[in-house]
């Protein structure tokens, strides 16, 4: 018998399903995949899976259990993981979802996500899963908080918006529109205190957040979604990476001569940080010289403003990662150093 070698639970996360897929690899590197079940996501889901897996194991030899970062969904699972001292990787959707497309699967559904994230763990060396920086994790919630709070807010003032255009409009129905925004108004300030008080308390994060605050157009709030997007670019491990993980590059559908899409973002990463890079890059091309000719030159190669608009976007994310890594403040001069290489 051919000795065993690897063994990995690839799992396919949703908000209330886990759907699992069991994979091993033996001494002359074949990978197989031989059983598959779905539990709920949940405690109760998490124990069943662990006694599921355990039958079905060899106990003498290590399983990794491989998942995809899904928004939160992931996280209850991997903290249970971890406790139990299981080896744990969570993997950037669009490194799945590339290694997906080799697999030129017909049947997209939870069943074969499951089964090529167990594949894509037998096949590649991944790093263990660590728990969030506490420091991180709180400022994701609470920049998250703040968005949704944003979006709130911005209906009831097109709500208020609309009651007063409206022939005899309602008295009381403005009045309390009127409180819920200065409400909404007094709990961003509260949010916004709150998050400089956990970078302040954190010499580590406040140093970092001040040097990526160096880059023009980004400021504290959107140094500090960024980092805790990240989790301090914990999984990135390059600008490419990382701009993927945005959903900031762009797609172009082709074909010969009879078709030809518009291009258009991805949008297959992480919305809070394509918002938070918005506004940043809309203010460095209109007041910032340097990003000002970028985004001209991009216009007049390509003819596409929506295009130039996210290279550079993209180009301002990539700086964050830069100087993350090199803990140096941002150089005026690396737009024209960039273009000299």
């Amino acid at each position: 018998m051919k000795k065993l070698v690897k063994q990995i639970l690839g799992i396919d996360v949703g908000q209330k399903e886990l759907v699992v897929c069991l994979g091993r690899m033996t001494e002359d590197w074949a990978p197989e995949l031989y059983a598959s079940k779905a539990f709920p996501n949940s405690l109760k889901g998490f124990n069943a899976m662990e006694v599921w897996v355990k039958k079905l194991v060899d106990p003498d030899v290590p399983l990794r259990f491989v998942m995809e970062a899904t928004g939160v969904y992931h996280e209850s699972l991997a903290y249970y993981l971890c406790d139990q001292q299981y080896a744990v990787s969570i993997v950037l959707p669009n490194k799945v979802s590339n290694y997906f497309r080799t697999l030129k699967v017909k049947t997209i559904n939870d069943q074969t996500a499951s089964q090529a994230i167990a594949l894509f763990g037998l096949e590649r060396k991944l790093e263990d899963w660590k728990r969030p920086n506490p420091v991180y994790k709180r400022l994701r919630q609470l920049v998250r908080e703040r968005d949704q709070l944003i979006q709130e807010r911005t209906i009831v003032k097109n709500q208020l918006h609309a009651e007063k255009s409206e022939a005899e409009p309602g008295g009381t129905s403005l009045l309390r529109m009127k409180k819920r925004i200065t409400l909404l108004d007094k709990q961003e300030v509260e949010i916004k205190e709150e998050i400089q008080r956990i970078v302040k308390k954190d010499p580590k994060t406040n140093e970092t957040v001040q040097l990526i605050s160096t880059i023009p157009g980004i400021g504290t709030l959107t140094a500090v979604t960024i980092l805790a997007e990240t989790n301090g670019f914990e999984l990135i491990r390059n600008k490419r990476q990382l701009t993927s993980y945005a959903g900031l590059d762009v797609v172009e559908k082709q074909s010969g001569t009879s078709v030809k899409g518009k291009p258009r973002i991805s949008k297959k990463g992480n919305k809070y940080l394509r918002k938070a890079m918005y506004f940043p890059a809309l203010s460095v091309m209109r007041y910032d010289e340097r990003f000002k000719a970028l985004f001209a030159r991009l216009v007049s190669k390509n003819g596409i403003k929506m295009k130039a608009g996210v290279a550079v976007q993209r180009k301002l994310l990539e700086m964050t990662y830069t100087i993350f890594k090199t803990h140096r403040p941002y150089d005026k001069n690396y737009l024209n150093k960039a273009e000299a290489v």
